[in-house]
């Protein structure tokens, strides 16, 4: 993998590590209402004059992370962008001027992180130009954390450190396919837009990095968003994309084009698809031809 001079790939990934295995155990610990580790405060209800649980945990785990990596690699030639920190860095209409930027997303998945299903994630990606060369997606419910390292493979690792290996399933023809969707994001277009799709069954699953993970497995075959109202953004897609992207899936809109990172508008819109890309072709054209008739003029 091309990085930055003077950074080495193992020596980045040995730095990841430890810092996403920090990230985990503070969010297992404000998802319990436990005293987090590495300092951080406990959370404050908001009847106790705090922000809640999510913006603490949101919070703690964006310094953890974005001190994490300015101390791993002071002199590094990339632009750090987290959620949390996009209103004061990003100016509308214009990308950032970095060849290289980490895009971060501290806590992934917030309805279920405090509805305690457990489906919340981290994103990290590292994009260079707009695409996404390196992508790591931290479960911490989960205990996994899966690396993507575009052009050099996918795989999770456990807090020990074994790696396990990418399963996609083998479903690949029509009426096999079995979609993992959003438990939270559904309107009635994309209900219509999966009964128009030839699939065995959907799983309803949190966070775009466990949705992901699903496909990862060999659980489930594709995911879908649909915008309306809403799009998700840069952080929501740039890791979960690299890891796919890396095991040899797709991620792509249904008109076949890629997305693409630090444009000046982080909201990803459209009709995007995952998938294992053994039938990924086919599921675009077939999502196109269903969007025109749902919603005609939809820019997919």
């Amino acid at each position: 993998m091309n990085l930055p001079a003077g950074i080495s790939q193992d020596h980045l990934l040995e730095e990841l590590r430890p810092l996403c295995w920090g990230a985990a155990d503070i969010l297992r610990a404000y998802a319990r209402g436990e005293q987090p580790p590495h300092g951080f405060s406990r959370a404050l209800s908001v009847d106790d004059g705090g922000e809640g649980p999510v913006s603490a945990a949101d919070l703690a785990v964006n310094q953890w992370l974005l001190d994490g990596l300015r101390s791993a690699f002071p002199d590094a030639g990339w632009t750090l962008l987290s959620e949390e920190t996009a209103k004061e860095q990003l100016t509308a209409g214009e990308p950032l001027p970095a060849e290289w930027l980490w895009i971060l997303d501290p806590l992934d998945g917030t309805k279920d992180f405090l509805q305690g299903t457990g489906e919340y994630a981290v994103h990290l990606a590292l994009v260079k130009g707009q695409r996404p060369v390196l992508g790591v997606v931290l479960l911490p419910e989960a205990d996994e954390l899966w690396f993507g390292v575009v052009g050099d493979g996918s795989w999770c690792e456990n807090r020990t450190g074994e790696r396990s290996p990418v399963r996609f399933s083998d479903r690949s023809d029509d009426g096999e396919l079995i979609m993992v969707a959003s438990r939270s994001h559904r309107d009635d277009r994309l209900e219509r837009l999966i009964a128009a799709l030839p699939l065995a069954g959907s799983k309803a699953v949190g966070s775009v990095g466990c949705k992901v993970a699903t496909i990862l497995r060999g659980e489930t075959d594709l995911y879908i968003s649909l915008s309306g109202k809403s799009a998700p953004k840069d952080w929501d897609m740039a890791a979960p994309e690299a890891v796919l992207l890396a095991a040899g899936g797709a991620f792509t809109h249904a008109d076949a084009q890629p997305l693409t990172y630090n444009t000046g508008d982080v909201r990803q819109a459209g009709c995007l698809i995952a998938s294992h890309g053994k039938a990924h072709a086919a599921l675009e054209k077939q999502a196109a031809r269903a969007m025109a008739t749902i919603d005609p003029g939809f820019q997919v």
